[in-house]
């Protein structure tokens, strides 16, 4: 790393620059000044001549961003990040190796790690399309991003900084961007920001949102806070003056008693969750406690609590039991100077930076460089955001996934030893378990709440303190499936349950393997050990090993015969090798010509439904000419064993033509399904001709559809886009009303 950082000799820096750097020194001494100015003037070579939406020169944007990152007291590295956050993506003529060059690893890990991803454009797309693809590419920049921000959590600080800028200049840009962009910052960044504890962002972002989504309604709010601010004040001021004269006498000594402000979008919300008017919201008064030790808090509640009257279940205790992000205080609510509701939080300095900054407090300065302050609570939470970024694997499955158990309303509960789990609000003893650890998931049998035995499905409620009863042979029940809360628990099911009907799929092909080696007189233990099918499943996509190879047989995305020839490494012919050509009449109908038999007319047989590049055979039928069968039919094979004369080999390349074929999907039930499914087919350009869904006990759903394709090449390719949607157990090729087995 080049430690001299070399600056035009003519260049002259900037009073918006002095003003970042004076507000970093007074904050830190020992911050690297020379590094930041450095990283501040190539921000502005490479972002030279380019504008913001609202005509101002770019390099105002991270410049902003880093300013919001100092008020965070974020370290050097983080900083320098912030103002060249945008350089590789914008520029291309800079690089992660120039980076990495002149301010070292950390930096360029984090300028990566906030960096979107760059999609083809595709102008050829629909607007739909371009649409679909541009949720594909948010979804995935947002995966890629929480990934670097489980390594580390500065990440997600830049980005959210990046954030809270972009939303505090979004008049400039066009109304439709600007609603986009606020309900993804009000679904996505704004909760991301509570999680991380970082409350001065999380009430800004939402406030910004809410101004630009419901400007009607922000505004009313506005008026009406304006409206009783000179009430409310008055009240909250001689709540101060009674509070201070008992601490006096008492010998408590209070660093800071001040009101905490209601936010808008908060108020907002109760009027809308709880219908309420403005006049019925009464608990827009609240007091914050500033304290110098733990045992003061203890006190100044004592306190509060001698000088109101408190109301009776509103208290909490988050300082004993902390929230995961790290948020400590003690609330509660009492019956004010004047007889309402005032809400009061006391904390230690310490505590009250946590709550403000969130994981930004967890940052220490030793030496010049910044280290990770590796609390257990920030260590669960990385440890979330690998399962949810590795959980789910299409990209709508990801954003369902972190908008359930990210997003959602939380409920705290505990481990008998104390340790605090959030869930999302309604989860069951299942959710807790696989939260913990999957292991302790898998092999659960009962649990209990609070010391008392309950059913699996009990909802929890904040305090619970849960002890699991788990058995070694145990295994999950699908019934689970119909109470669970938490996407990532129905992801570890989901995959146990795919698992589970993989070895079933993996069996009924080495069974349909078999089968084919024996009709050629040869022994299938020759030919189905695990040696020869690992070596195959290299040749194969999407196989990984010699369960694998079975599997897609059984499926059906493999041929019997191709694997077949694969394993012997010779094609074998059935016993009559003449090959067949495939007609067509004006009607459509297929007809075979070979040999001197000409225009006999042949039609796919109903038991299998034969397409275009299938291992067809076609028999020679009593007065009804021939009939096409796929080689893996039951019926087939029992011709090829006792009538194998009456057999034709032949191939049926494809000409184009529609051929209706049947699948069975079996599910996870769920609201949307049906049209989530139809999308994949529509994406496929695969016309549904016919549809049942069948809804069974355990939660799971059972869809038959009939779908036109060409061949088993746009066949199959259906198969694995729909195998890869992660609430699909199985997907299975339909022989006539039977499933393939």
């Amino acid at each position: 790393m080049v430690a001299a950082y070399e600056i035009s000799h003519d260049w002259e820096e900037p009073d918006r620059l002095h003003e970042l750097l004076e507000h970093i020194r007074r904050e830190r001494a020992d911050a690297d000044i020379k590094k930041i100015r450095y990283a501040y003037f190539i921000s502005e070579q490479a972002h030279a001549g380019q504008q913001r939406s609202s005509g101002e020169p770019y390099i105002l944007h991270p410049l902003a961003v880093a300013h919001i990152l100092a008020d965070l007291r974020m370290d050097d590295d983080t900083i320098c990040a912030g103002l060249l956050h945008d350089v590789i993506e914008d520029n291309p003529a800079f690089t992660a190796e120039m980076l990495t060059k002149s301010f070292g690893d950390d930096v360029t890990q984090l300028v990566e790690g906030v960096t979107k991803l760059k999609f083809r454009s595709a102008s050829e797309l629909s607007e739909r399309q371009k649409a679909a693809a541009e949720a594909t590419r948010a979804a995935e920049s947002l995966r890629k991003m929480l990934l670097a921000m489980a390594s580390d959590f500065r990440v997600m600080v830049i980005k959210l900084a990046d954030r809270l800028h972009n939303m505090q200049t979004l008049d400039a840009l066009p109304p439709e961007k600007r609603t986009r962009i606020a309900n993804e910052t009000l679904d996505i960044f704004a909760p991301l920001a509570a999680r991380l504890g970082i409350w001065q962002i999380k009430w800004q972002l939402e406030d910004l949102a809410f101004k630009h989504l419901h400007p009607t309604e922000f505004q009313q709010v506005s008026d009406l806070v304006s409206k009783s601010r000179t009430q409310r004040e008055q009240e909250l001021q001689e709540a101060v003056v009674q509070l201070k004269d008992r601490a006096e006498k008492r010998g408590l000594t209070l660093l800071e008693v001040r009101g905490r402000p209601k936010h808008l979008y908060s108020i907002f919300n109760k009027m809308v969750k709880q219908g309420l008017k403005f006049e019925e919201i009464y608990d827009l008064l609240a007091l914050r406690i500033i304290v110098g030790t733990t045992s003061d808090c203890y006190v100044a509640l004592g306190l509060v609590h001698d000088l109101w009257v408190p109301i009776p279940g509103l208290f909490y205790d988050y300082i004993g039991k902390p929230k995961p992000n790290g948020y400590q205080s003690l609330h509660t609510k009492v019956l004010g100077p004047q007889g309402g509701p005032l809400e009061v939080q006391i904390r230690t300095m310490e505590m009250h930076e946590i709550a403000e900054f969130g994981v930004a407090a967890h940052w220490t300065y030793k030496e010049g460089k910044a280290s990770l302050d590796e609390t257990k609570r920030l260590k669960n939470l990385r440890e979330q955001l690998f399962d949810w970024s590795s959980d789910a694997r299409a990209s709508s499955d990801f954003l369902r996934s972190i908008s359930t158990d990210l997003f959602s309303e939380q409920v705290f509960v505990f481990t008998p030893k104390g340790d605090v789990i959030d869930l999302p609000k309604g989860s069951s003893p299942v959710d807790f378990a696989f939260r913990v650890h999957t292991q302790l998931g898998m092999t659960l049998v009962g649990a209990k709440v609070n010391g008392s035995q309950v059913p699996l499905n009990t909802v929890l409620k904040n305090g619970d303190v849960i002890d699991l009863v788990t058995r070694s042979n145990a295994s999950p029940s699908a019934d689970w499936l119909k109470f669970i809360k938490s996407a990532h628990t129905r992801n570890k099911l989901r995959n146990h349950f795919r698992k589970v009907t993989k070895t079933d799929d993996a069996a009924r092909g080495r069974d349909m393997l078999s089968k084919e080696l024996r009709s050629m007189g040869l022994e299938p233990k020759q030919f189905l050990g695990d040696d020869k099918l690992n070596v195959l499943a290299a040749q194969i996509t999407g196989c990984e090993n010699a369960t694998d190879v079975l599997a897609r047989v059984g499926l059906g995305l493999s041929s019997v015969q191709g694997v077949v020839s694969k394993l012997r490494g010779t094609v074998q012919d059935l016993p009559n090798p003449d090959r067949i050509e495939v007609n067509r009449t004006k009607e459509g109908k297929i007809t075979l010509v070979t040999s001197g038999i000409d225009n006999v007319m042949v039609n796919r047989a109903k038991c299998c439904s034969p397409i275009p590049g299938d291992e067809v055979v076609g028999y020679v039928t009593r007065g009804r000419g021939i009939m096409l069968h796929r080689r893996v039919c039951p019926n087939a094979m029992s011709y090829m064993t006792n009538e194998p004369e009456r057999l034709l080999h032949y191939d049926w390349p494809s000409d184009g033509s529609q051929y209706a074929v049947g699948l069975k999907i079996i599910t996870v039930n769920r609201q949307g399904l049906l049209m989530d499914i139809s999308t994949i087919f529509g994406e496929a350009k695969t016309n549904v001709s016919a549809a049942k869904i069948r809804t069974l006990p355990n939660h799971t759903a059972e869809i038959e559809v009939t779908i036109d394709v060409t061949d088993t090449q746009q066949f199959q390719a259906v198969m694995t886009k729909i195998s890869n949607f992660t609430d699909v157990i199985s997907i299975l090729r339909m022989f006539g009303r039977t499933a393939s087995k």
